[in-house]
């Protein structure tokens, strides 16, 4: 959290990029942009790391092994990274991090800022209607602001940052809320809004139906504003707020100086949690989750409390303690929730997840990610965090179809191996979703639900390997193959990704069945004259 300022005036500039270094202003009064060049909002979007994503187990971290058996046991959560987006880049603005992202409907919207002392930032809107594509269809830069956090709803991306006051011939207070008109993934600058209040900076905000709550840190305020004007309509003193999260009639304040305060619609502190934890100088967020709040608490993980009672019902640990990482950098910054799942965003020591239980919360370990992660936001099937300088990360969970458990329900979930291996003459079939090393097919296989396969997928000479679900092969920049060998069957109901080829033999077949089958396949598709491919399927990337 800075404590020092910038300038932020309202002249706008569209700008013009004629290389791969964004010029953002030509006069020193033009410090807000979009970027206009097409091609740079494609080349933002990377797949170098996509693919199947590893966990890093407790007992792997520890050197911990099974007295039991020295094979590795097939792993729950098959998670897949989808792409990750490079963060802005401009004249001014070089050294960007990815902040903050929030996701309503078809579009993820993330915030950048600089960690150091300059300051510079940006917009981006992310379209993800169709998840193994994402596309940036706008992006905005502040030459001389960080944006913190940032909220989408009816028609604006709200975004909360700072300002010099001193220098600003606008500002009348260090931090800032903007309201900036966004339709159909597009930002448009004409008519921003802004709204100032006390503190260093604005660190949060929630949007309502007619207001917009804005935090600020150290000295700042609970800030009011109508959601039409930008105007301020209350305000309340706190020493050092850092988040802010809404729960039916609740409102909950993280603040730094004391825990969490829990308010009601009116904005009375109905109960106090205190919480003696050093929650440092940077960012930190609050979650609800049941009957519980789940609390950022830097270097010591994420607090659970009961927000009725306040007590304390467990501390969850950050998992690793990775070498050549400063130890102000191993900080729990962001939690976030998605039903049984908890993801926490612990900076340099990576993202997190743990299962929530009856009895507490379960580590399961840490996901393969590079960057550090400074927020996450989950949504229905998909992971979006922010990791500083990587940008932000899209992963898919890859739950599986309901109505595919549904259909399955007869069959044993998986529990054995990471190497899969089917011997000829038998016949197998399992439900769930699992996390493989590799599959080898020599005789039948029915997978109900949703896989991943780090390495190789081979089905031998007159196997069948039968698939309803999703299954997703590789990475992309560790390429690995399905080899469907001579007479040999693969069989998909739902979505094939294969981050590497698919190797057809003679008289090999490939059957998509139902209305609603995928193959997202990002190397070849290598088929002999004597192969056989049918049914209906949504070729994503036309290599059939």
């Amino acid at each position: 959290m800075k404590n020092t300022s910038l300038l932020l005036i309202g002249i706008f500039l569209f700008l013009v990029s004629c290389s791969d270094e964004t010029t953002v202003f030509s006069e020193s009064q033009d410090e807000i942009a979009l970027e206009s060049s097409e091609e740079i909002l494609d080349n933002s979007i990377i797949y170098d790391t996509a693919g199947v994503l590893d966990i890093t187990s407790e007992d792997q971290i520890s050197g911990k092994t099974s007295k039991k058996s020295t094979e590795e046991q097939a792993g729950d959560y098959p998670l897949t990274l989808v792409a990750q987006i490079k963060p802005p880049y401009f004249n001014s603005g070089k050294n960007l991090t990815a902040s903050h992202v929030h996701v309503v409907g078809d579009y993820a919207y993330v915030a950048y800022n600089t960690v150091d002392d300059d300051y510079a930032g940006g917009i981006d809107i992310i379209d993800v209607s169709n998840p193994n594509k994402p596309r940036v269809t706008s992006r905005l830069y502040y030459s001389n602001a960080d944006i913190n956090a940032l909220k989408y709803k009816d028609g604006y991306v709200y975004a909360v940052g700072g300002v010099d006051s001193e220098t600003s011939v606008r500002a009348t207070a260090n931090s800032f809320v903007a309201k900036i008109r966004a339709t159909n993934g597009r930002l448009n600058l004409s008519g921003i809004q802004y709204g100032f209040q006390e503190g260093f900076v604005g660190t949060d905000l929630e949007v309502t139906a007619n207001t917009i709550m804005v935090t600020s840190g150290k000295d700042g305020f609970f800030t009011i504003y109508d959601k039409n004007t930008a105007e301020i309509i209350e305000e309340y003193s706190f020493l050092d707020l850092r988040s802010v999260a809404l729960k039916e009639d609740k409102i909950a304040l993280l603040d730094g100086s004391v825990g969490v305060h829990i308010l009601d619609q009116n904005y009375a502190v109905t109960n106090v949690i205190n919480i003696d934890t050093d929650f440092g100088i940077a960012k930190r967020t609050i979650a609800f989750s049941g009957e519980h709040i789940i609390v950022s608490e830097g270097s010591k993980g994420a607090g659970v409390y009961n927000y009725s009672t306040g007590s304390l019902v467990e501390y969850i640990p950050i998992l690793i303690n990775p070498a050549g990482v400063a130890l102000e950098d191993i900080v729990t910054n962001g939690v976030a929730v998605n039903e049984e799942v908890l993801l926490m965003a612990n900076g340099g020591a990576g993202l997190c997840l743990s299962e929530q239980k009856n009895n507490g919360a379960n580590l399961v370990g840490i996901i393969e990610l590079n960057g550090s992660t400074n927020y996450v936001e989950t949504k229905g099937d998909y992971i979006f965090a922010a990791t500083g300088k990587a940008g932000l990360q899209i992963i898919k969970m890859n739950k599986p179809d309901e109505s595919l458990a549904a259909r399955c329900s007869t069959l044993s979930g998986y529990s054995g191996s990471s190497r899969l291996v089917v011997s000829d003459g038998v016949e197998k079939a399992y439900r769930g979703s699992k996390r493989f090393k590799s599959i080898n097919v020599s005789g039948s296989l029915l997978l109900c639900g949703s896989w991943t396969v780090r390495n190789q997928v081979d089905i031998e000479e007159d196997a069948l390997f039968e698939m309803n679900g999703n299954l997703v092969v590789g990475r992309y920049n560790k390429r690995k193959n399905i080899t469907v060998e001579e007479g040999a069957t693969l069989r998909i109901e739902g979505n094939l990704i294969i981050y590497g080829n698919l190797i057809l033999e003679d008289n090999a077949t490939i059957e998509f069945i139902g209305d609603a089958s995928a193959a997202n396949i990002f190397g070849n598709v290598t088929k002999a004259s004597s192969a056989t491919v049918t049914g209906e399927f949504d070729d994503v990337r036309d290599k059939f």
